[in-house]
């Protein structure tokens, strides 16, 4: 009697356990990068020009002159409309454009950005509302993927407004997972601003994350409130480990042409992104720019640095008060530099070879890259005069 008992208690634990077993379910594999923007993203997004103030006029305008400015051909290929494109919900839930801004149709739209040869973005947001108060996707992630892909998105810039207490990370995991169940390649863009860290997490959910607030067209912070272009530049400094092909930190999109800086500013701010490997979004109206404007944000020799293969970003290798010294190693064993002068004042700058890691004795090939010149080749070290507010960009190579 005491054997049956035992054997039917041994059963009987045995039964549970198999039956635990089979409730707990196999752990979820890594997930894994989606494959895309192996160099930062190129292109031009809406809202730092226009804000809420679009219809598929003035995104149809900037695709054309994206083609006839010659952006396209230095490397441009994303037009992406911000905020403020929704209309409402139909019946079944499937976000829809404004009618009165985007007549014939987000479809129709990106249907004409395609056949000039360009890659179609749009914008939402993890909340229930966007930050201008349109409908968020929280709630319809793959229902709002499904409806992307069928219009033919290409990128998704994913916002982080009304939000409450949701969990940034497992907020953008949905949307990343939605975006790739619905059977299109679409770059991810996380608008998260950087509360939390996104760097740390990014890697396989996005291709692209903010690292700080909203950028404002001036040099620096007005009123403590905004950030200026050299704020969020001193805010990269220790995130270049995060970065690398298929994820970028991101330090907002483009003000060049918007008029907050000047043209040496503008040339700074260009160069700067540039080493930085941070994806180059302009933000200005493309239909209307000057030819200052253009020759900076079609400079290719400035542009090739950011589009390196190696896909590091920059260090700043010296701070000595207002001159700072910015390196970025390149495919080949080059490297491109930056001498950054924040001063109101010319300053002479300089650097190293032994700093960059070259021997003392070394002979490298220098190439101005705005001024478009071979310069003569230098041993040991490279210094020049850098205007006020202004950089001197180089790409030394042996």
């Amino acid at each position: 009697m005491k054997r049956f008992t035992l054997a039917l208690l041994m059963f009987g634990l045995s039964l549970m356990a198999s039956f635990a077993s089979a409730q707990v379910a196999p752990p979820r594999p890594p997930r894994q990068s989606n494959g895309l923007a192996l160099t930062p993203p190129m292109g031009w997004n809406s809202w730092n020009k226009f804000g809420c103030d679009i219809n598929e006029s003035v995104i149809r305008a900037a695709a054309d002159a994206m083609v006839s400015s010659g952006m396209k051909d230095a490397g441009y290929q994303y037009v992406i409309i911000d905020d403020c494109w929704h209309g409402a919900r139909d019946s079944n839930g499937d976000i829809q454009a404004d009618p009165k801004r985007f007549p014939s149709g987000i479809k129709a739209l990106a249907d004409y950005i395609h056949g000039k040869g360009l890659k179609f973005g749009i914008y939402s947001d993890a909340g229930r509302k966007t930050c201008a108060g349109r409908p968020g996707s929280r709630g319809f992630e793959y229902q709002d993927a499904r409806q992307y892909a069928a219009w033919g998105v290409d990128y998704l810039k994913y916002d982080w407004c009304s939000t409450g207490s949701q969990d940034a990370k497992s907020s953008y995991e949905t949307m990343s997972d939605a975006l790739r169940a619905s059977g299109r390649p679409i770059v991810f863009s996380i608008c998260e601003w950087g509360k939390s860290q996104p760097w740390l997490w990014g890697e396989t959910i996005g291709n692209l994350w903010r690292m700080s607030g909203d950028i404002y067209d001036g040099w620096e912070s007005r009123d403590g409130h905004y950030n200026g272009m050299t704020n969020i530049l001193d805010m990269q400094v220790g995130l270049e480990s995060y970065a690398g092909p298929g994820h970028w930190n991101d330090p907002d999109m483009l003000e060049v042409g918007n008029g907050g800086m000047s043209f040496e500013e503008y040339k700074s701010h260009f160069s700067l992104w540039a080493v930085l490997a941070a994806p180059l979004i302009a933000g200005n109206d493309l239909a209307h720019m000057s030819k200052e404007t253009r020759s900076i944000l079609t400079n290719k020799e400035v542009i090739a640095v950011d589009q390196d293969a190696l896909g590091i970003q920059a260090s700043r290798l010296a701070k000595n008060g207002d001159d700072e010294v910015w390196v970025k190693p390149l495919k080949g064993g080059g490297r491109a530099i930056v001498l950054f002068n924040r001063s109101k004042q010319t300053h002479k700058i300089g650097v190293t070879w032994e700093a960059l890691g070259y021997p003392a004795t070394l002979e490298l090939r220098v190439r101005d890259l705005w001024s478009h010149k071979d310069l003569p080749k230098a041993h040991g070290s490279f210094a020049a005069d850098v205007p006020p507010h202004g950089v001197v960009m180089i790409r030394v190579e042996a």
